[in-house]
């Protein structure tokens, strides 16, 4: 499949995180009423969406930004707001548990569209070449809509802030291999079918909850 030349080379930034059952209301109401809408309006963010883990007992989360390019992950307005985050995030923060965040570029992009499920798979930052062809092959699979290998770019990621310091956790990952499909199954046998994807286990599916883009917090 040809790769698709918009996505590749644009910005990321994911972010997991676990929320305790009993502050789950805020914490969707947080993300849904403020924080998304308050992220999109730094320059440089484009979209943002919201994924909830299928088949799991605790509240694990997957954040999405589509970011311009890899500059905004530590661009002075993004830095301006982690430094000065709001009275709701300042309460949120030290809630967030087993948090992963990471931001940098679009590697190779294949397909076009959203699917309503998505894998998110860690992999190696420095095999990019392989992944890119593993991510090919994927999204010729039937009912996969895109694939996409990011790369974090540690020296943007770890950049320290305010916010950052106000989590008890935050680790991050070398890269991803983002599938979006239309069913979990497609999904699973589109991965499961690419050998050299390494995948010893079944790989979680996300299932989109919210999603937001620039367009939308303009004429909110």
């Amino acid at each position: 499949m040809q790769q698709n030349e918009p996505a590749a080379g644009r910005g990321f930034l994911a972010i997991w995180s676990d929320i305790d059952p009993a502050a789950e209301t805020d914490y969707l109401h947080w993300m849904t009423r403020e924080h998304a809408r308050e992220r999109l309006g730094i320059p440089g963010f484009l979209s943002m969406r919201m994924f909830r883990a299928l088949g799991r007992v605790e509240r694990r989360f997957f954040i999405l930004y589509e970011l311009a390019n890899a500059s905004v992950v530590d661009s002075a307005e993004y830095l301006a707001r982690l430094n000065h985050p709001s009275a709701w995030s300042r309460r949120m923060m030290p809630q967030l548990r087993n948090f992963v965040r990471g931001g940098g570029r679009v590697a190779a992009a294949f397909g076009s569209g959203r699917g309503g499920l998505v894998s998110a798979s860690r992999l190696d930052a420095g095999a990019v070449p392989a992944n890119a062809e593993i991510a090919a092959a994927i999204a010729a699979h039937d009912r996969i809509s895109s694939v996409r290998v990011l790369v974090t770019d540690d020296g943007r990621t770890a950049v320290q802030t305010l916010e950052k310091g106000m989590r008890t956790e935050d680790r991050s990952f070398e890269g991803l291999l983002l599938v979006e499909g239309l069913e979990d199954a497609a999904i699973r046998a589109a991965i499961g079918a690419s050998t050299q994807a390494g995948h010893a286990s079944e790989p979680t599916i996300y299932q989109t909850v919210f999603s937001l883009d620039q367009g939308g917090v303009e004429s909110g």
